[in-house]
């Protein structure tokens, strides 16, 4: 029988972290629950339940600063910046509906403890870089705070870039502070038509390396494109390559006119104003066109997300198509591949995966798999002897008792 916690206070969750310390009894760290199906399952039968520490605790909009408790649900933040024009600029995707739950409910806590960052990632950098400051309880049943309101003023040591991917497994987040952003007036994407794969990621290459700001470089093969829910993308026919481009209006425009001019080379190219453009990068933050349409889709389809140095990506991608039935679209000029494969065994699509990643420099994350794949095969690429070590030893300093999320990372 799962015993929930469901705090409301910060001394709520340190009374809640010293019990569980002081009975030897492990905590499962859940926001929205929206990621519990990435990594592995917990082994603990009580849930720290932190949906009920919400709200937004301080918001300067002509300061660009943002503090919210853990469990703030992200529509709340994202509601409240739009009204100011403003916007997290990271551009978190919302994964609940790859683990099958309905969209809206993840918290701000999740996102930061899985530091997950969309398609703008090559322009503005990931959640931790937007990530200022923290309070947290360590799995010592300690409180403590870390960062502060602005970027100059923190010393010692970055904890909150060691938090930011951590999973739960350090500390439990209390409140968080963030760095926003004004959001774009304007934004189109130019959408170049027929390309393959690797031809595709020469043409994001050039666009990212031109002086036309591109904030967004993705390619659709074209039966991933074929799946989109914007007119333009899924009736194409072809494969697409979609480059965004946001900032003022009229220099949103001459930036897509000059940018369709030195990429004719590759080809015909389209154009999607705010609305679609909009909606198409929704969908290739979101991992939506290689979710299930009905839930008997889903049977033996695993979801990885691939990080690769972008001039290797096609060629990854060509090694595990030859051997595997996949699925697969480039986001990030080409330097993160989603992939999703049917019909092989755990351990031989692993192996398959991880080895022609790793042949080029890159790491490959399990995100979504069934439930006994999970209990085989690490979500995570496996690191040097160095590096484990150093997470031993991180691990051992905020909760050596193994409180906090066990196993989760495993």
């Amino acid at each position: 029988m799962t015993d929930t916690l469901s705090p409301t206070s910060a001394e709520d969750v340190l009374a809640a972290v010293r019990d569980a310390l002081a009975q030897e009894s492990p905590l499962e760290i859940v926001g929205g629950g929206t990621k519990r199906g990435w990594g592995r399952s917990v082994k603990s039968n009580r849930v720290l339940d932190l949906s009920r520490l919400s709200g937004v605790t301080l918001y300067e909009p002509e300061e660009l600063v943002l503090s919210a408790k853990a469990g703030t649900k992200l529509a709340e933040i994202k509601a409240l910046l739009a009204e100011h024009k403003q916007m997290l600029a990271f551009e978190p995707p919302e994964f609940a509906p790859v683990y099958g739950g309905p969209a809206g409910r993840q918290t701000l806590g999740g996102i930061i403890a899985c530091n997950l960052a969309g398609p703008r990632r090559i322009k503005a950098g990931a959640a931790r870089d937007h990530f200022l400051g923290f309070r947290a309880v360590s799995g010592r049943g300690e409180p403590y705070k870390a960062g502060g309101r602005v970027m100059k003023n923190v010393t010692g040591y970055d904890l909150p870039k060691l938090l930011c991917g951590s999973f739960g497994t350090l500390a439990v987040m209390t409140d968080i502070t963030l760095k926003v952003l004004p959001a774009p007036e304007k934004a189109r994407t130019v959408l170049i038509l027929g390309l393959d794969d690797a031809r595709a990621c020469e043409a994001m290459a050039a666009a990212l390396n031109s002086p036309h700001d591109v904030s967004g470089a993705a390619h659709l093969p074209r039966a991933v494109a074929a799946r989109s829910g914007v007119n333009y993308v899924h009736g194409a026919g072809h494969a697409v390559t979609a480059l965004r481009v946001e900032g003022f209006g009229p220099s949103v425009e001459a930036r897509c006119q000059a940018l369709r001019a030195l990429l004719k080379r590759f080809g015909p190219s389209e154009e999607l104003h705010t609305m679609n453009s909009g909606a198409l990068w929704r969908e290739i933050r979101d991992v939506a066109p290689l979710l299930p349409d009905g839930p008997g889709e889903s049977a033996g389809r695993d979801l990885w997300r691939l990080s690769v140095p972008p001039a290797e990506g096609a060629v990854a991608v060509t090694a595990m198509r030859n051997r595997t039935d996949t699925d697969h679209y480039f986001d990030w000029g080409g330097g993160l591949v989603w992939l999703a494969v049917a019909g092989t065994a755990a351990a031989e699509a692993t192996s398959l995966i991880r080895g022609a990643v790793a042949l080029r420099g890159g790491h490959a994350t399990l995100i979504r798999a069934s439930p006994a794949t999970r209990e085989i095969v690490p979500a995570f690429h496996p690191v040097s002897n160095a590096e484990a070590a150093i997470a031993e030893r991180m691990k051992d300093a905020f909760d050596p008792k193994s409180i906090l999320n066990p196993g989760r990372m495993d």
